[in-house]
């Protein structure tokens, strides 16, 4: 399939026992490696290089491989178990997202040669970072000489590659937000979700910090502009940033000291040196005249090259006059994509390339030019177009050979902007059902996260409706595999959510934002989820939707409060009170809920106290004792902030019985550290520490790290304060190790406050 596999230091005991499972399944199913690479579209040599221990598949690899075999739900579940045993290395993760360099690579030799003066003066001479900006129209070949540079020189960067497109002229979707690529970026040197910062001044500070002493290779593909850049570039002497972008960037130059490197379209030389790499020398040399002319309609456009060859190699008994002739009888020049001369047919060339196609690949061709993201995975498209799985995947397959798509280093499926323009005059003109397959679309995103969210905590789960023909549902059996679907796919929903406003997908814009807020939450994502659920409001409120209405801005205040917006949130919760008449009970009591949780990060503690009550009262009446449990920590916290410990503690008991019995282990915990606070203020340092410690106990069950840090300082405190000096030094260590392991800045003040104990 051309995607190398994630190879990661330490890493063998996965390796083996994967690559035991692969070739046991393979064999029992009698096939040979060529059969197998057939059946799903993975190489041999990837597929040997697996079953020899020496890689781990990627996640759309594993799919391709398990659906090939026909494995049933344990087979899937074993092999999905035995690909993620990856250890990291001694020094941290060690990156390598560079997509793969292209076999036939030709030509560029003056630009390698500059480049190369370039990396020598990092590795060689030690100098400083060197930012190149590589300049040209689309379809030049931008993308290609830039992850072949970085190949070529991977190996004198030891700390890894990363890699990002930056989307900044890709007419389906908006340019790549800087902090959504510092995001990428940090998880991918192991910076865990929870701490990476929310603003993308502070995350491009945490960036420079994690690469000041690696030596890696940047990737910023495809740069709308300077503003787009500068806050992914490294402070690290010994890295090497590679920018491409139609713009010049010229200001990068003058202000960050990069060098420009333009390309043009080859020369004739370099055309036919590409073209006889591809489709064969003899064929060329037997008609050098035909071969010149198909490089000629092609503009010396590579892109344009590629695909002409990719259909010839398919075709080796068609002489290339034949291909000439039927260039020359297609469609008129198309402007957007015209190489500047005349002779030039760009759009004939894909023209060309789709006639090729079988009609089922060419309805997903067409299909896939109404994707809004950057990338589309197999489970995205099949859906768009209507398709089974198993079908959509062989139909890529053929897209991604006929070189009319690539596939990016996680190995979704990428359209090139000029062909999806080309695409999209296609669905134009054949008329396709592009609500249809937006509508599918949607569908699919709502319907998965939906289920994906059923391992993310959640108390209640919303019904999702009836699954729509023709969407795919996606297996999940683990929250590694739900968190892993959400990372795949929220650069679509949030390109869909901007993009798609035909008024009849309203609702979908208002209903999507729902399963999506957990994802974002969870990972500490305020400032996506503030935009996401911004959208959800105003659709809510165009379809004069009360209970939406309340949903969207019960979201939106609590993460607009979350991240300091008080004022903002202000306006919100009014919005919410609003609509309470509007309301049945259920949706009073979580508007009293949230305004509540609002109030209390305001300080304003006799106001959450009120709508906190509130909402218990109705939740009891409703004989929900689940979320009425759930509110009595509520309540007993705001009274406990306010000073009235005893009525907390007698709440705190009356809750944590029916939290034990809902198995609701993180509201157990938090109903234990509250009824210790309590204690703790009462001076009751004897109870407070046994009820700190049984909260610590039922986080370490539901493996909450962060919140056993937090009740560790607190036990830290009561047990300093009862004269245990060992065992409140020993806590603020433990909380100290639980915050490195998530790498919390806050680890340094848990040991702070250990080693000051020492000293007193």
């Amino acid at each position: 399939m051309g995607v190398p596999e994630q190879e990661t230091p330490g890493a063998g005991v996965g390796r083996t026992e994967f690559g035991h499972l692969l070739r046991e399944a393979r064999r029992r199913s009698l096939w040979t490696l060529e059969n197998l690479s057939e059946a799903s579209g993975v190489s041999v040599r990837a597929i040997s290089d697996m079953e020899r221990g020496q890689s781990l598949p990627r996640q759309t690899t594993l799919a391709e491989l398990m659906d090939a075999l026909g494995l049933d739900e344990d087979e899937r579940r074993q092999f999905l178990e035995a690909s993620l045993l990856r250890a990291e290395g001694p020094t941290g993760r060690v990156p390598r997202q560079l997509p793969p360099d292209l076999a036939a690579f030709r030509g560029r030799t003056q630009a390698l040669e500059t480049v190369e003066k370039l990396t020598a003066e990092i590795t060689e001479q030690g100098g400083h970072v060197v930012v190149s900006a590589i300049g040209g129209m689309a379809g030049v070949g931008k993308t290609a000489f830039a992850v072949h540079w970085a190949h070529h020189v991977a190996d004198r960067f030891p700390d890894g590659q990363l890699y990002v497109n930056l989307r900044g002229f890709e007419d389906a979707a908006h340019p790549l937000d800087p902090a959504e690529a510092l995001g990428g970026f940090l998880a991918a040197l192991g910076v865990s979700d929870k701490d990476v910062p929310r603003g993308t001044e502070e995350r491009s500070a945490l960036f420079r910090k994690r690469t000041a002493s690696r030596r890696l290779i940047l990737v910023l593909d495809n740069a709308r502009d300077e503003e787009q850049v500068r806050p992914l570039l490294p402070a690290s002497a010994g890295s090497l940033t590679i920018i491409t972008s139609r713009s010049r960037l010229s200001d990068l130059a003058a202000t960050d000291g990069a060098h420009l490197i333009g390309l043009d379209v080859w020369t004739r030389q370099e055309a036919l040196a590409a073209l006889s790499a591809r489709v064969g020398e003899d064929r060329c040399r037997t008609e050098p005249r035909a071969a010149e002319e198909l490089v000629e309609l092609c503009g010396h456009l590579p892109l344009a090259v590629a695909i002409v060859a990719a259909q010839l190699s398919a075709m080796p008994q068609v002489p290339l006059r034949v291909a000439v002739r039927d260039l020359r009888g297609t469609a008129p020049l198309l402007d957007a994509l015209s190489a500047g001369a005349r002779s030039s047919d760009v759009r004939a060339v894909f023209s060309w390339s789709y006639r090729a196609l079988p009609a089922e690949t060419a309805v997903l061709f067409r299909h896939l030019a109404l994707h809004p993201g950057p990338s589309v995975s197999a489970a995205a498209a099949a859906s768009l177009t209507g398709m089974g799985l198993v079908e959509a995947r062989r139909g890529l397959r053929r897209l991604t050979t006929a070189n009319l798509l690539s596939r990016d280093a996680e190995g979704r499926y990428v359209l090139h902007d000029l062909v999806r323009a080309y695409g999209a005059e296609l669905v134009e003109s054949e008329q396709d059902d592009c609500l249809g397959a937006r509508t599918r679309l949607l569908a699919y995103l709502r319907h998965n996260a939906h289920a994906a969210n059923c391992f993310l905590g959640r108390t209640k789960a919303d019904e999702a409706g009836p699954l729509t023909d023709g969407v795919v549902s996606v297996p999940l059996d683990t929250r590694e595999e739900a968190l892993a679907w959400f990372r795949q796919e929220e650069a679509t929903v949030s390109s869909a959510l901007r993009s798609m406003d035909d008024p009849r997908l309203l609702r979908f814009r208002m209903t999507l934002t729902y399963d999506w807020v957990s994802y974002y939450s969870l990972m500490g994502r305020w400032s996506e989820e503030i935009d996401t659920k911004r959208i959800g409001l105003d659709a809510a409120l165009q379809l004069d939707e009360p209970a939406a209405i309340m949903r969207n801005a019960s979201d939106l205040a609590r993460a607009l409060a979350q991240t300091g917006q008080a004022d903002d949130a202000d306006h919100h919760v009014e919005l919410m009170l609003a609509q309470l008449h509007r309301l049945g009970p259920e949706e009073r009591a979580v508007a009293e809920r949230t305004v509540g949780w609002v109030r209390g990060r305001q300080k304003r503690h006799e106001e959450a106290l009120h709508h906190a009550r509130d909402a218990l009262g109705i939740f009891r009446s409703l004989g929900d004792d689940r979320a009425a449990a759930r509110e009595m920590n509520a309540v007993g916290w705001y009274l406990a902030l306010l000073g009235r410990y005893e009525e907390t503690i007698e709440l705190c008991e009356e809750a944590i019985p029916l939290l034990r019995r809902d198995d609701n282990l993180r509201i157990e915990a938090a109903a234990w550290d509250t009824k210790g606070y309590a204690r703790h203020r009462l001076g009751d340092l004897v109870g407070a520490i046994a009820d700190y410690q049984e909260s610590l106990r039922v986080y370490g069950e539901a493996f909450d790290d962060y919140n056993q840090a937090e009740v560790l300082e607190h036990l830290a405190t009561a047990q300093q304060e009862h004269g245990s000096r060992a065992e409140a030094r020993a806590s603020w260590l433990r909380a100290a190790d639980l915050l490195r392991t998530i790498d919390s800045p806050r680890a340094a003040r848990m040991r702070a406050a250990a080693e000051a104990l020492d000293a007193s």
